[in-house]
């Protein structure tokens, strides 16, 4: 396995491999501290960024290489250049590449024509560094053993809903995504994709409209931001009034197992997504989930760069 483009390109035994290395890291950030001695990574963002870029910047400088960051203005690609040129380029300079952009095809193709890793830090399909560090923030809180446990995503059917049920079907979970119908909902290929690797690994994939029943005994309440970037403003009342429902609520919270945690990929927007006496409470687990974002990410870098990561 060369890249990480997409969740569902990941193992279950890569899996497994990458939150340990993640956990070996968050114990011991610079115990691997000359495997990229002498490299460089480039991380190019088309979108801002905070915990992707800090957590890529600092696993890079934790593993001993130099990151080299770039803006979306700040090359030729799409202006004259090919994604192809370009990732060809980006080869013979560098020996990584992380990408935070809009479109997956462009990751797709990069990774296609690169020569060294690709590693995908968001698209408006999928988010799979994100999906590292929530499940190194999971085994932290339950361990290894999930028998029983109900792992609960409420509102927007969007890139980290299609992450969620792609990895909870990668790792034998029951997962839940709760959204409305229509617009916002997950896309069927990606729930087809998830309950089709679910079938291989015993978890259960269950797509709901009742945020109640979800969030029932569940161990976990996940969300996200309901405008994303590139979102047009234009839907934002018809789509407010839409996922209202699937606000975490200290009342849906109050539903939940009696360990369960809150999470949230961050950043955050109080009173929207989630009421303050949920994000700030003290179930939610926020801050140690974006602290891992470094740890997985280090972790990534460590084993695409030396081809120990098998895909599926």
């Amino acid at each position: 396995m060369k890249d990480l483009l997409r969740t569902a390109d990941l193992s279950r035994a890569d899996v497994e491999l990458l939150l340990n290395t993640a956990t070996d890291f968050a114990a011991n950030p610079l115990r691997s501290n000359t495997a990229l001695a002498n490299k460089s990574v480039a991380i190019y963002m088309t979108k801002p960024s905070t915990r992707t870029r800090l957590a890529s910047e600092t696993a890079v400088a934790h593993l001993g290489g130099t990151p080299i960051f770039i803006r979306g203005d700040e090359l030729q690609l799409g202006r004259g250049e090919t994604i192809a040129d370009t990732a060809r380029i980006i080869s013979g300079y560098c020996d990584a590449l992380i990408i935070r952009t809009f479109a997956q095809s462009d990751v797709n193709e990069l990774g296609a024509n690169a020569t060294v890793p690709v590693i995908n830090g968001l698209t408006d399909d999928d988010h799979p560094t994100q999906l590292l560090a929530d499940w190194v923030t999971i085994r932290e809180n339950f361990g290894a053993d999930i028998a029983g446990r109900k792992f609960v995503y409420l509102g927007d059917g969007n890139n980290m809903a299609h992450a969620w049920l792609t990895m909870g079907a990668i790792m034998g979970a029951h997962v839940v995504a709760a959204t409305p119908t229509g617009a916002w909902a997950p896309d069927a290929k990606v729930v087809a994709q998830a309950k089709a690797i679910a079938a291989t690994t015993g978890a259960t994939i269950e797509v709901t409209n009742d945020p109640e029943a979800a969030a029932k005994d569940a161990s976990v309440l996940y969300t996200d931001v309901w405008m994303s970037m590139g979102d047009p403003e234009a839907e934002r009342i018809e789509k407010t009034k839409a996922l209202s429902p699937f606000a975490v609520s200290q009342q849906l919270m109050d539903l939940t197992a009696k360990d369960s945690i809150f999470m949230h990929c961050l950043p955050a927007h109080r009173e929207e997504e989630v009421a303050t006496s949920v994000i700030d409470g003290p179930k939610s687990v926020i801050w140690r989930e974006a602290y891992h974002r470094r740890t997985t990410i280090q972790a990534l870098l460590y084993h695409l760069t030396r081809g120990e990561l098998q895909g599926r």
